[in-house]
């Protein structure tokens, strides 16, 4: 039986990004962002509302600030105290879980989706997801990038700027492109 591109996609396999229903989830999510994002920003209950709506699930004391995009919404999941601050973008084509008391900066960037090294597999419209993981107590700086695939310790702070590459630690300050472990902080 052959796979439908949406399968692959939840599979964690190559998936054509063009395909109708892969294209439909990605449509749907930013209809949802677009409501979210026309609401003003005096009215914090309704946007709460309305970011639950995009969740896969939600911690309590969640609040996201204007303007927030993502892929397909579902697959993220944040936990108690939750922040971000403005134009936060979450390319969720896989699974982002976020643990309790983070917060995230504004112009933060996580990614899930990759692309084929080869210009065969670009022309091809070919995506991968790769799922990424941040734990409790981080705070990421405004700027950063969280590339697919990586995971994030406890208790981390990532500087403004940072692009993160590869996984991090518990307890340490890691800033830099590629970002890389600047000092070690207390648990």
């Amino acid at each position: 039986m052959t796979k439908s591109e949406l399968e692959k996609l939840d599979n964690g396999e190559w998936y054509c990004f063009k395909d109708a229903e892969v294209v439909q989830r990605k449509a749907i999510a930013a209809q949802l962002c677009q409501e979210f994002n026309e609401i003003p920003a005096t009215d914090p209950d309704k946007q709460t509302d309305k970011i639950k709506e995009i969740f896969g699930s939600y911690g309590k004391n969640i609040s996201v600030q204007s303007r927030f995009n993502c892929d397909y919404g579902q697959n993220i999941h944040v936990g108690d105290n939750f922040l971000s601050n403005y134009n936060l973008t979450i390319l969720d084509v896989a699974p982002v879980n976020i643990g309790n008391d983070v917060m995230i900066g504004p112009n933060v960037d996580i990614y899930t989706v990759n692309h084929p090294m080869s210009a065969q597999g670009r022309r091809d419209s070919l995506g991968k997801g790769f799922p990424v993981t941040i734990g409790n107590d981080v705070w990421i700086g405004g700027k950063s990038s969280i590339m697919p695939g990586v995971t994030i310790g406890n208790n981390v702070v990532i500087a403004g700027g940072a692009v993160v590459t590869k996984d991090i630690p518990d307890n340490v300050l890691v800033g830099g492109v590629p970002a890389k472990i600047i000092k070690n902080l207390k648990g």
